[in-house]
């Protein structure tokens, strides 16, 4: 597929081949294809079928090394925080859409009633989400550059 320059790349394309993950992250090969094997990576294939790693499921492995290597947990305990994770996502998205709904409602309600908004006896603040994960790994990240 051939790409116009400024296009952007999906974080979901496949990119990186198995040697150059493990270069990039230092480990060996057969680790990629275990973390595979258990489920917690699925990179896609090629017809030839090797595999290719998309930016995603780079980011993926960053938080499953992380988890290994500097919180020492085991794959079994990965897996159980990758479900929990995905639940989460899953979660802040309905929680998310619940909150633009009752936005939308009440301005719907009090829209053209400008009186009406400011002397209403509660205002409904603009809510922003912060991803745990995110949180987290990006403290753990800014520590590490210190």
């Amino acid at each position: 597929m051939k790409r116009r320059k400024g296009d952007k790349y999906s974080k979901k394309e496949p990119l990186y081949m198995i040697g150059a993950v493990s270069r990039m992250f230092n480990i060996h090969p057969q680790t990629l294809r275990l973390y595979e094997r258990e489920g917690l990576l699925t990179p896609s294939r090629t017809e030839g079928k090797t595999r290719l790693y998309s930016q995603e499921d780079i980011e993926k492995l960053e938080f499953i090394l992380f988890l290994t290597r500097e919180l020492g947990v085991n794959l079994a305990g990965v897996d159980a925080i990758l479900r929990m994770k995905e639940q989460i996502e899953q979660l802040q998205k309905q929680i998310e859409y619940l909150l633009n709904f009752i936005q939308e409602e009440i301005q719907k309600k009090y829209e053209g009633d400008i009186e009406k908004q400011k002397s209403a006896l509660v205002r409904i603040p603009k809510v922003e989400l912060i991803r745990v994960d995110e949180y987290m790994y990006n403290r753990y990240r800014n520590e590490l550059e210190e």
